[in-house]
């Protein structure tokens, strides 16, 4: 029951990654690898202020604005200096590694100071576990109502538009070049705040710590579609928070199973491509179902 708990834990706080990610992948069309530096940065922002006696809340403010510049670098970049999209997120992400360096002042640090956001405001006092999933529904519900009441604005509707048909919404007198920047800057945002919490809860920051995150966001965004496929933008953005859980069930489910821990990236990346590749296989099984079918049907009145 325990690493139930533990489990369900991870998918709230994970998700708010994802939540991040859904903007730029999913809302602005945008394939932002920034997101990769900018997680780390969250994180070792977050511990090094904390060491240095700022609270936990005020490092995570700071990580969130730090990682909203991330996004605002790769959005200059792209449409600006008119460099491809993916390079421009490739850039901003190598750079942060050495940003990331220069303020941890080495590769890792673990927390040494007791305080931090999970055992405040009496949270110390819950079951193993249950701080996390109390602090994680508090700022997924925060979150989210922000960007669905965000995404029903003005600018919202254009940031949507935007994504859907820059053409169009250009014809109609929208500024996607602005557009492009506010969302690459809130994603980022989002995504070094997720990194500043999870520094947190586990006690460290390692400039590392952002490789292979974009495939724990985008398979949380996916396994949230499979699921609940065919539903309005609001439902699903709350979907990306079901399929963080389910993702962190399925890993603890494989690792129950007798896997290696270290092979984790890699089965978070055939997770990720199974998800990926489901819709065409229902759809292959569908239509080879009808055929067959049809097949019987035509037997039948041949006989």
């Amino acid at each position: 029951m325990n690493l139930i708990i533990s489990t369900i834990d991870q998918g709230l706080i994970w998700s708010l990654l994802a939540v991040g990610l859904f903007i730029t992948f999913r809302i602005l069309d945008f394939p932002d690898m920034t997101v990769e530096g900018s997680f780390p940065l969250g994180a070792v922002t977050s511990i090094m202020l904390i060491q240095q006696g700022y609270s936990s809340e005020f490092s995570l403010l700071i990580a969130f604005i730090y990682g909203a510049l991330a996004g605002f670098v790769t959005a200059f970049l792209y449409t600006k200096l008119k460099i491809p999209v993916l390079l421009s997120g490739i850039l901003t992400m190598t750079g942060l590694y050495s940003v990331n360096l220069r303020i941890l002042g080495k590769a890792n640090m673990s927390l040494t100071k007791p305080q931090n956001i999970f055992n405040k405001y009496g949270m110390d006092k819950l079951p193993v576990n249950f701080n996390g999933i109390i602090l994680g529904i508090i700022l997924i519900t925060i979150i989210i109502g922000l960007l669905m009441l965000f995404l029903n604005t003005e600018k919202g509707q254009a940031l949507i538009v935007t994504g859907d048909n820059e053409i169009m919404a250009s014809s109609i007198g929208i500024n996607t070049t602005r557009m492009k920047f506010i969302g690459l800057m809130s994603s980022n945002g989002i995504v070094a705040l997720t990194g500043g919490l999870i520094a947190q809860q586990n006690g460290f920051a390692d400039v590392n710590m952002g490789i292979g995150v974009i495939v724990i966001g985008l398979s949380a965004i996916i396994i949230g579609e499979v699921i609940y496929s065919d539903v309005p933008l609001n439902i699903r953005i709350i979907t990306i928070v079901i399929g963080s859980i389910v993702y962190r069930l399925i890993l603890m489910v494989v690792l129950q199973l007798g896997f290696n821990p270290n092979d984790l990236k890699l089965i978070s990346a055939i997770i990720l491509s199974l998800c990926l590749a489901l819709p065409t296989i229902r759809e292959q099984f569908i239509h080879t179902l009808k055929r067959g079918v049809k097949s019987n049907a035509t037997s039948t009145r041949a006989k």
